[in-house]
């Protein structure tokens, strides 16, 4: 094994950890809770799958971003939920029944989502373009619903222990993706910067601020909701959006690249956000504590 696969093994390794952690302190209820609310699923398909795609080829019909953004954000608008949304959402503010049936929620309705939306997107722009769906049954697989449901069980048939090590394990996953990312991102500096320029940087923001506006607009009543629909329709699997990309136009190579400026990207114009967002849901808590 080389240097470079040991790498992507652990970065692998740390989204599964992580999600398996989510897992140790879900309950079904939480998995369910969208299948139950038809209304609330609905606004969340909507926002996610539906309304991003549609400003991404708005876009892309309106600019002249170098070929590797316009293939990474058309890729990027039709990955589900990433699995690292549920830990962010919730030190945003997100209650975690939520969080954990949003990333169920996505991560199935993509088995069936991401075939269709590429070959779609692909006959709208007169492109071969196809992802298989064993690619999209195998990453949701490892990355998102083989995780979840490992720890609910783990968490139904041994409840001390996963109560015990749900956290550390969290933490320990995070501290692995970090120390496996950054040489990723240290060995692919030089081609990030290349693309940057030519309206770059301004149509992935844009990409962001609109996810995080729709989402924020569709979540509902529940300002709780409204935090975690926002940062999920501004935040995308990584992971499938460099499969889409890649299984469509392998001679690309500096669309993972372009995928990885758009993490710093989502990361930096969101952090606003979720800082907002965090003190509003502290500010409810005071009040509910004050008036209880």
């Amino acid at each position: 094994m080389t240097l470079q696969e040991a790498i992507m093994l652990g970065i692998k390794l740390s989204i599964a950890v992580t999600v398996f952690a989510v897992g140790l302190e879900a309950t079904m209820g939480q998995i369910t809770y969208l299948f139950r609310h038809p209304r609330r699923f609905a606004k969340a398909i909507l926002a996610i799958d539906i309304v991003m795609p549609v400003f991404v080829l708005l876009v892309l019909f309106l600019t002249h971003l170098p070929d590797p953004i316009r293939i990474a954000l058309a890729a990027l608008s039709v990955s589900p939920v990433p699995p690292l949304m549920p830990g962010k959402a919730k030190k945003a503010g997100g209650t975690e029944g939520y969080v954990v049936s949003l990333l169920v929620a996505a991560a199935v309705v993509a088995l069936v989502f991401v075939p269709l939306s590429v070959e779609l997107m692909g006959r709208i722009w007169g492109v071969e373009a196809h992802v298989p769906i064993a690619t999209v049954v195998a990453l949701m697989a490892m990355t998102v619903l083989g995780p979840l449901i490992a720890g609910v069980l783990v968490r139904v048939f041994l409840p001390d222990l996963a109560a015990r090590v749900a956290r550390p394990l969290a933490k320990l996953a995070l501290l692995l993706l970090i120390l496996c990312a950054l040489p990723v991102m240290v060995s692919a500096w030089s081609l990030i910067w290349s693309l940057v320029g030519n309206g770059t940087l301004m149509a992935l923001a844009a990409f962001v601020l609109v996810g995080l506006a729709v989402g924020h607009f569709l979540g509902g009543p529940v300002e709780d909701d409204r935090t975690v629909l926002a940062i999920a329709t501004a935040s995308r699997h990584p992971g499938m959006a460099i499969a889409v990309a890649t299984a469509s136009f392998p001679e690309q190579k500096l669309v993972t690249p372009a995928v990885i400026m758009y993490l710093i990207v989502c990361g930096l114009v969101s952090l606003p956000y979720v800082r907002w967002r965090k003190r509003c849901a502290a500010a409810t808590a005071h009040l509910h504590a004050a008036a209880n």
